[in-house]
């Protein structure tokens, strides 16, 4: 199985990168290949008018072979999608977001039939998303929401797993009680990907 390891985290000591490190902990590396993708050290540009008329020029052609669609084809080629990205203002950092335009690519991991209905083209069947939080988290819709809806809608990945830790940071929280029941849940689902598999 190969999976695809998105790290949205910026700090050394990360409580997401520690929960995501756990949960990747938890395979047999013998059977499975993990390719990491740390978002910080990449240089990902926003789109710009300029970028995406020629993105969008080389999709018309059906040309795929130039580098800006190497992250796309690592998505679509995936077996497995695995999401690091801590909470932050209602939502994830923005390379995150950054990552998602450069990835969501019309012919590599998603495409459209002639009703104009989305057909997703991911190999991945499962897209795990996990997030901390140092207050609670207000709602889950403009993070790991956002996500599972693009996941599902667009890259036709049906299984969306969501592992969060929260109140983290409120005064007086036993942070490793609070990361230790995000990790009893972690050993679940990986007892379930593990059956599944």
């Amino acid at each position: 199985m190969n999976i695809l390891y998105i790290d949205a985290s910026v700090r050394e000591d990360s409580r997401t990168q520690r929960l995501s490190q756990y949960f990747l902990d938890g395979f047999n590396f013998e059977k499975v290949n993990i390719q990491t993708l740390k978002l910080s050290k990449e240089c990902i540009p926003p789109l710009t008018k300029e970028s995406l008329e020629h993105r969008t020029y080389l999709t018309e052609q059906g040309n795929f072979e130039e580098p800006i669609f190497h992250y796309a084809k690592d998505y679509a080629n995936a077996d497995m999608i695995v999401i690091c990205a801590p909470y932050w203002d209602l939502s994830f950092p923005a390379t995150l977001k950054t990552y998602i335009e450069a990835i969501n690519v019309n012919g590599i991991v998603f495409k459209y039939d002639d009703r104009g209905d989305v057909i997703g083209l991911c190999n991945a069947k499962r897209l795990v998303y996990i997030t901390t939080a140092g207050g609670k988290i207000i709602s889950d819709d403009y993070g790991f929401g956002y996500i599972e809806a693009i996941a599902k809608k667009f890259h036709g990945i049906k299984d969306v797993e969501y592992i969060k830790a929260e109140e983290l940071d409120i005064i007086g929280a036993d942070i490793d009680k609070i990361l230790e029941k995000a990790e009893n849940k972690i050993d679940k689902l990986i007892e379930k990907i593990n059956k599944d598999e």
